[in-house]
């Protein structure tokens, strides 16, 4: 209860029932009402007023959203006093990209100063640099044999906890959430260097596939730090998926950027007869791209706005190029005849290829509005879903029959259970995207699906990297 009698439970029943006055299906009333509560705690837990968490809620909830903006101005109108009326005018105005209004102060949870938050992102990125020379100290050279496997099987932990441990300190996670965010990794260190792997020549399959999956584990770790308590609730998930593909595309283009400049220093140096390739490729290297990765973080957090443009022009152009390959791929296949090669490395080109359009689903839905009418794009991507899951369907065919031929093996099992999970999510895509299109269902239907999916990619991952190496000998 606040100063005004109003409870959060009051708020959020009057604001459903302007979005029903609205004409606003249930299950975008649903959608956008946990929203408005998952803004709500997370605002209430730093200790603002329900009626204070309210108003800044909806002021966010209507600048990322320009469908609710008339809503939340006609709602503010009928809710508060003329003096807070004068206020939620500027709620309906679109924030400028170029000077975002700030949002006011919360007393538990201050939203860090640029500059202090990029010397904690600095400060990180040279500790992660530092952390993976350390081993060198212990005697794990990267170019020995010794030192590969060493690096092979901790690789994640020279960046991940880093990057969590930022989302940590920017969310204001407290003490006991600090520790559980903590669990996991330290469970998968534990797997990642008891087991006995049979480290005879090559790295053993158990071991390749504990080194694919265990980074798949712990990325939804780091997004439980990203949340910072709204893991649960959709729209937190769902910005969690949406930072994933910016984090992409950010650190790509810090790549591209970086591989010029190394290009270029190595030239320079070329030019008065000094070799350091080998210098540079095992000291710092290494170091910087561990390091870009929490500055590609940063720049995805402050530079949110930049991304809301530019994260729906890069989903309407690759998801229909994406769909028209598949769809030639499919056509080329019936046209010859020709099936998928059973050897491992076209079903593993295959899996890539899948998670790829499944990346981009994921993509183009957070960066969709909900509660926009289907149109031309909505049917291009359904028609990837429905070209992947066939494409699905042939890559199951050929494991099946790879695994008729030579037995279970743990490659091979892994891709089954892959592809079936693949085959789970995409077909309930594509059913609940069929119904929206057609008008008998909500895009947040859809929104829920993916989202509640999540945590199935982070349990098979882990199955996989505990269960698998002991279950197939550690070969």
């Amino acid at each position: 209860m606040n100063g005004n009698g109003h409870t959060a439970e009051e708020l959020l029943a009057r604001w459903r029932d302007a979005l029903r006055r609205r004409g606003l299906s249930a299950a975008n009333v649903a959608e956008i009402a946990g929203q408005m509560q998952g803004q709500m705690d997370a605002l209430q837990a730093g200790g603002l007023p329900a009626d204070e968490a309210f108003l800044i809620a909806l002021k966010r909830l209507a600048a990322a959203d320009a469908a609710t903006r008339d809503f939340a101005l006609d709602y503010c109108r009928e809710l508060w006093t003329p003096a807070v009326e004068r206020s939620a005018e500027t709620i309906a105005q679109p924030e400028p990209v170029s000077a975002p209004a700030p949002e006011p102060p919360v007393a538990a949870a201050p939203s860090p100063d640029r500059r202090v938050e990029l010397t904690v992102v600095l400060a990180l990125a040279v500790a992660a640099a530092v952390v993976v020379q350390a081993p060198r100290l212990l005697g794990y050279d990267l170019t020995s044999e010794s030192g590969a496997l060493f690096y092979l099987r901790n690789a994640p932990f020279f960046i991940l906890p880093f990057l969590a441990g930022y989302f940590a300190w920017k969310r204001q996670l407290n003490r006991a959430q600090c520790l559980g965010l903590a669990l996991p990794f330290i469970a998968a260190a534990v797997i990642a260097n008891i087991y006995p792997y049979d480290l005879d020549g090559a790295p053993s399959a158990t071991l390749l596939l504990s080194a694919l999956h265990l980074p798949i584990f712990l990325w939804l770790a780091v997004g439980l730090a990203y949340a910072g308590g709204r893991w649960r609730s959709t729209a937190g998930r769902m910005d969690f998926i949406r930072f994933s593909g910016e984090l992409f595309i950010y650190y790509s283009l810090i790549a591209m950027g970086g591989s010029a400049l190394t290009g270029l220093t190595f030239a320079l140096f070329y030019f008065i007869d000094l070799e350091i390739a080998q210098f540079a490729g095992e000291w710092l290297l290494p170091g910087a791209a561990l390091g870009a990765v929490l500055v590609a973080a940063w720049l995805v957090e402050s530079r949110q706005r930049v991304m809301e443009n530019l994260a729906p022009l890069l989903a309407r152009v690759f998801i229909p190029l994406v769909a028209v390959m598949l769809l030639a791929f499919l056509t080329a296949m019936v046209w010859t005849g020709r099936g998928v090669d059973t050897q491992r490395e076209a079903l593993i080109g295959f899996d890539l290829l899948l998670v790829l359009v499944l990346g981009l689903l994921l993509y183009g839905i957070s960066a969709r509005r909900a509660q926009a009418a289907p149109n031309l794009f909505d049917w291009l991507t359904a028609l990837l879903v429905v070209s992947a899951i066939i494409a699905d369907a042939v890559a199951l065919s050929a494991i099946a029959a790879r695994i008729t031929e030579f037995g279970f093996s743990a490659n091979k099992t892994a891709a089954l259970g892959e592809n079936l999970i693949l085959l789970v999510n995409l077909a309930w895509s594509a059913w609940l995207y069929l119904q929206f299109l057609r008008g008998r269902g909500s895009f947040q239907a859809l929104e829920r699906w993916q989202t509640a999916y999540l945590p199935v990619y982070a349990v098979w991952a882990l199955i996989v990297a505990a269960a698998f190496p002991p279950l197939f000998g550690f070969n």
